[in-house]
């Protein structure tokens, strides 16, 4: 059987998508996205994607929202020392024996978002 081998990108509605692609590229680092074949998409670093159905009445993230961006990070502790330093909001600090450690925050549009560092 043939598998599909991950997520290949991930698209949604944005109020301001130029502003909004620009927060991800200054704070995470995750380039726009390519608009002629000259320029190259993110790759990522190989590693684990979760996918992940919640119930619909989670609260594990924002209810007015339907999805949730995970992003795997190497070094959660300087991934936050740099989002504090720019005045970015964290919250739900957690860590999961045996699955990692987690950190919450809202991009500009409210759009949750969880970082997500594997265990060593």
């Amino acid at each position: 059987m043939e598998t599909v081998q991950g997520i290949g990108g991930f698209f949604f509605r944005a109020r301001d998508p130029d502003a909004l692609a620009a927060w991800y590229e200054t704070h995470l680092g995750v380039p726009k996205a390519p608009t002629s074949m000259e320029t190259p998409p993110w790759v990522s670093k190989e590693g684990v994607t979760v996918f992940a159905p919640f119930q619909e009445d989670t609260d594990y993230f924002s209810a007015d929202k339907p999805f949730m961006l995970n992003f795997r990070v190497a070094d959660m502790d300087a991934m936050l020392a740099q989002l504090r330093a720019a005045g970015i909001d964290i919250f739900n600090e957690q860590t999961m024996d045996g699955i990692g450690r987690f950190a919450h925050l809202h991009d500009p549009e409210g759009n949750p978002v969880e970082l997500w560092e594997p265990p060593a």
